[in-house]
């Protein structure tokens, strides 16, 4: 339940004060305690009826007062309204005064809503309407919530926290999730401070900060049937995927430098944890990516690589064009199942291109790969899977990895977790 009422809640608070409704009634029907419906209409009542708000004479017969002369001055006598003095206050003097304020608002309800002298009554009036409460809660909440409501002295600390973790390449996210208790903000908080130039950080450091345009559906086209599509389109993927719901998803896809040339990155990720692997291929042919499955058999054992790599969703590229030679071992037995989403609908595997972002921090588009190494694409795959992911309450994928298959795993491509202030997400990762 939120803390904040809403307007239907305000609508019925004005609705059964007019019937009549005690406090502790109409908390009840909102599940709200008595005070809390008590302050709202304390705090958003309108009054109505004074008859000179400005003046501090309240008196109920102002405008049909005549009386003069009440402070008795002696000398030639006084001829102006004792209403309109400015030396004496009349209310103090005069016998006939009555208060145009209602002593009944000073108790419960507040307001004359259900008070069957309004009508009647001469004396001032207040009323509690929900949709100009509301209006008024909204501007007030807007209000307080503007500006930077932080010391300096704070800031100067949650600085120190956050620019050298963003200058290497760290999303907010990650650091909110690594060192929360320490800067005590939000991440929506931290964002607007960095855009009202609380700190020496500005946007353009921040690895990510873009307005997505609401993108336009694609039609997918599928008239052209590979003869390997045959039994593997996406259509058999979610029938396969009905029947085996147990079974996780493996994402697949490659990831190429400058002109599609040279060496060429080959990832998998794991979609229940996020976790990515990648492997340094070089070139992108079928043959090459048949050498990492075989390998990777070989290093898991047949058993294991059937365990976690059950069935496997790519796109159609070229360089998977040979499903049986991934499907099967070289010893001829079957290790997993090959799936091909449609043409022109990377959104069918969505897991696999967000992280590939990731990797474009690191490894710019345009700029080749015949530089990197072995050691160089370990790096880059600790680091990214050492990035808190909000999708799964901030845990890094090595923190989603577990299991026996999955230990085994880690320790066959001797992959281990980078320390949160550590994980760096910018092209100085490779030192060469």
């Amino acid at each position: 339940m939120s803390k904040h009422l809403s307007l239907s809640d305000r609508a019925m608070i004005e609705r059964l004060l007019v019937m009549d409704y005690t406090f502790a009634s109409i908390a009840k029907k909102l599940n709200r305690s008595p005070s809390t419906i008590s302050r709202e209409v304390k705090r958003y009542r309108v009054f109505a009826g004074r008859v000179n708000p400005s003046s501090k004479n309240d008196c109920e017969k102002y405008y049909s007062c005549l009386r003069n002369n009440l402070c008795k001055v002696e000398t030639h006598g006084c001829f102006t309204r004792c209403k309109l003095c400015n030396d004496v206050n009349c209310v103090d003097i005069c016998n006939e005064y009555e208060s145009l304020h209602c002593i009944l608002l000073d108790k419960p309800p507040y307001v004359c809503s259900s008070c069957p002298k309004q009508k009647t009554c001469k004396k001032e009036h207040a009323y509690y309407t929900a949709h100009r409460a509301n209006a008024e809660y909204l501007h007030t909440l807007k209000d307080s919530r503007k500006g930077i409501r932080t010391s300096p002295e704070r800031l100067i600390k949650i600085s120190e926290i956050i620019s050298p973790l963003i200058l290497k390449g760290q999303s907010i996210n990650h650091i909110i999730a690594t060192h929360g208790n320490e800067i005590g903000l939000s991440e929506k908080t931290l964002y607007n401070y960095i855009d009202s130039n609380a700190f020496a950080i500005k946007n353009i450091d921040l690895p990510k900060k873009v307005i997505y345009r609401q993108r336009r559906p694609k039609k997918v086209l599928t008239k052209l049937e590979y003869k390997c599509r045959r039994g593997r389109t996406y259509e058999d993927f979610k029938a396969f995927i009905t029947e085996h719901p147990d079974y996780e998803v493996v994402e697949m896809d490659t990831v190429k430098g400058a002109r599609n040339k040279g060496k060429v990155l080959l990832t998998m990720i794991f979609r229940k944890s996020n976790f990515m692997l990648i492997f340094l291929m070089p070139d992108g042919t079928m043959k090459s990516v048949q050498t990492v499955f075989d390998v990777l058999t070989e290093k898991l054992g047949l058993k294991t690589f059937r365990k976690l790599f059950k069935v496997i969703l790519t796109d159609n590229g070229v360089e998977f064009k040979d499903p049986l030679s991934l499907e099967y071992a070289p010893n001829g037995c079957q290790r997993t199942r090959i799936f091909f989403c449609d043409p022109q609908a990377s959104w069918q595997k969505p897991h696999i291109e967000k992280n590939h972002t990731l990797i474009r921090r690191i490894l710019p588009k345009g700029k080749p790969f015949d530089y990197l190494t072995q050691e160089d694409v370990r790096l880059l795959c600790c680091n990214i899977n050492s990035v808190a992911r909000e999708m799964f309450n901030n845990k890094t994928p090595f923190q989603l990895l577990t299991g026996k298959e999955n230990e085994k795993l880690l320790i066959s491509l001797n992959l281990k977790a980078v320390p949160p202030d550590k994980v760096t997400l910018k092209p100085t990762l490779i030192k060469h």
